[in-house]
Order: C-alpha cells, then sequence, then structure tokens
C-alpha cells in the first residue's frame, strides 16, 4: 500500500513536469520535507502529552527538514515556482500529505519512515539522473548565492547534524557551480535515505542519536579510554 501511494505521487510527478526539471523539483521538494513536519509535529504533541520525550529525533528531524527547506530555496532561486500553478500544486499536495504522514506517524512510525525512506529514494535517483543527463551544461552555470551560503559559508551545525551515519565536520561539500550542487542535493537526498533506514531499525527507540550526541559520547569514552590507560 505504501509502494503504490509514493508511485502513484511520483507518476503525477514525473508526467506532469517531464520537461520542466526546475518546476518539478520545485514540486518535489515541497513535498519531500513535509515528513519531517509531520514527523515533529507528533513528536511534539507526544512529549507534551506525557507519552515520551525523544530530544534526539526532534533535533534530526529538524535539521533534515532545515535542510530539505535550502533545496527548495534553490529550486525557487532557479525559477521554478514561477507559475501558479506549481505553486498551488506543490502546496496542496503538501497539505494532504502532511495529515497522511501525521496518522501514519501515530499508528505506525516504522511505515511512516519507510514512505519517507521510498519518497527519498526516488528523490536520489531522480537528481541522479538529472546529473549525467545535463553534466555539461550545469558546469557552465553559476552556483545559487543561497545554495553557497547553506553548503559552504554557512553555519554549517544544522548541516552535519541530519546526516546520522557520519560525523559531525565530515562533509565539506564544494561549491564551484550548478553541477555543484546538485551534487550536494542529490547526496543529501541518500543521507535522508539513510537516516530513515537507521529509524526503522527495531532498536532505533532506545539507541538512534544524532550526530553530535553520538560523536560527544565517542570523544568521551575515548577520553576515559585513554584516562584509564595513563593511571593504569
Amino acid at each position: 500500500m505504501i509502494k503504490f501511494l509514493v508511485n502513484c505521487l511520483v507518476f503525477v510527478i514525473d508526467k506532469l513536469y517531464k520537461k520542466r526539471p526546475y518546476a518539478r523539483f520545485y514540486v518535489l521538494e515541497t513535498v519531500a520535507r513535509v515528513p519531517y513536519f509531520s514527523f515533529v509535529s507528533v513528536l511534539h504533541l507526544y512529549e507534551t502529552l506525557g507519552i515520551w520525550r525523544k530530544a534526539e529525533w526532534l533535533k534530526v528531524h529538524f535539521a533534515q527538514a532545515w535542510n530539505e527547506y535550502h533545496h527548495l530555496l534553490i529550486m525557487e532561486s532557479l525559477g521554478g515556482n514561477r507559475r501558479f500553478i506549481d505553486r498551488f500544486l506543490a502546496r496542496f499536495t503538501a497539505l494532504i500529505y502532511y495529515w497522511v504522514i501525521v496518522f501514519l506517524y501515530m499508528l505506525s512510525p516504522r511505515h511512516a519512515y519507510y514512505f519517507s525512506q521510498l519518497v527519498e529514494e526516488h528523490a536520489y535517483h531522480t537528481y541522479d539522473n538529472f546529473l549525467r543527463r545535463n553534466a555539461r551544461l550545469l558546469k557552465q552555470l553559476p552556483a545559487p548565492i543561497v545554495a553557497i551560503n547553506y553548503y559552504r559559508d554557512g553555519d554549517l551545525y544544522m548541516f552535519d547534524e541530519f546526516q546520522t551515519s557520519r560525523r559531525p565536520f565530515e562533509r565539506r561539500p564544494v561549491i564551484n557551480n550548478l553541477y555543484d550542487v546538485f551534487v550536494c542535493i542529490r547526496d543529501d537526498e541518500k543521507e535522508h535515505v539513510t537516516t530513515a533506514i537507521a529509524c526503522q531499525h527495531p532498536q532505533a527507540q532506545t539507541t538512534f542519536k544524532s550526530p553530535h550526541a553520538a560523536y560527544i559520547i565517542t570523544l568521551k569514552a575515548s577520553a576515559a579510554d585513554t584516562q584509564r590507560e595513563a593511571v593504569g
């Protein structure tokens, strides 16, 4: 059922925007960030009701939404939202999608994360195909300022925080042209897939950590080992 819903969404977007990639990416990014809004909303609700408190999950999902938000800003800077019909379709779809994921997350977080995984996998392959087909042209075009500020010159704490398969500071993109920007976006989508898979792990409720939290734990453990060796 989940695959069917994702395939329907993908089919509609792909058919409508086959010849307009930036508009297609604008719609895709508007929709792609919605699950993280849904996750955070439900987690806040559960915290308010005293059901559970998952600060690490909130941090990571907010960082994911922040990342997708900048993808959206990049597509807007490229003119992807120029037409009213594209903005309307993207926002209307996002509104429905938000509530679908909210209820799905309340019923089964694992299935909600699987839904998100499928959407992000599609996004990854979409950008990868776009890069392979348009590499020469993209390398001749300048990178949008918003991309430079997010990936290179800005505060990269939030950029690190959604990549649960990596240590903080490990990934630092090079941005010289529009091709580099789309490489970053494609690779971001892969990181979202990895994080969605990690959230589906049976022990995730007790073991899941944000990258910075996991890094601090590692540093403390290393320092403790060093101290024991010095004492011994």
